[in-house]
């Protein structure tokens, strides 16, 4: 009946009366889209860039973000970095990346703000977030054709769009 309290870990909640004494609890959990390492621990953000777990151990599918620009990092606050735009680039990336099911365990970003996500062996150049959905669908595509190889995979000039969709890997010896 009256506004809902905050809570860390939760998006929204619903309470539904089913009887004076039978109630059901509808709790939306926030997603998780990375987190960084700060002071020896993983710091995990929601899509906004609001910490909302503290832990020593990773867990498992949920990518580390590096090269962010921040000041002091607080509980449940916002990660004070110097561009607020770079979370909606990191949850479009970040939901690309899991519904093509694709695992990743880190992306870096350069001062200039370009991507590179490492995958095992491979490390993958997105270059900046233009035409991310269809650089991540040509990865999602060439990924069976990668399987055991070890080199960079430089995507940043690939144009699905284009009819000369051209990209190039350098193997690592």
């Amino acid at each position: 009946m009256k506004e809902h309290i905050q809570i860390p870990f939760v998006e929204d909640y619903s309470l539904v009366f089913h009887s004076p004494f039978d109630v059901e609890v509808i709790v939306h959990e926030k997603s998780i889209v990375g987190y960084v390492s700060y002071m020896s621990s993983c710091m995990y953000f929601d899509k906004d860039g609001i910490i909302v777990e503290s832990t020593n151990e990773e867990v498992e599918g949920i990518p580390q973000i590096v090269g962010l620009k921040y000041g002091q990092i607080v509980l449940h606050k916002p990660i004070p970095v110097e561009d607020s735009d770079i979370f909606r680039e990191i949850l479009d990336l970040t939901q690309l990346l899991s519904s093509h099911e694709l695992d990743v365990e880190r992306v870096e970003f350069d001062r200039r703000g370009d991507a590179t996500l490492y995958m095992k062996d491979l490390e993958v150049f997105l270059g900046n977030s233009a035409n991310i959905a269809g650089k991540i669908l040509g990865l999602s595509n060439m990924l069976p054709e990668l399987e055991g190889l070890s080199g960079i995979l430089y995507l940043d000039t690939y144009d699905p769009a284009s009819s000369n969709t051209a990209y190039t890997f350098k193997r690592k010896s």
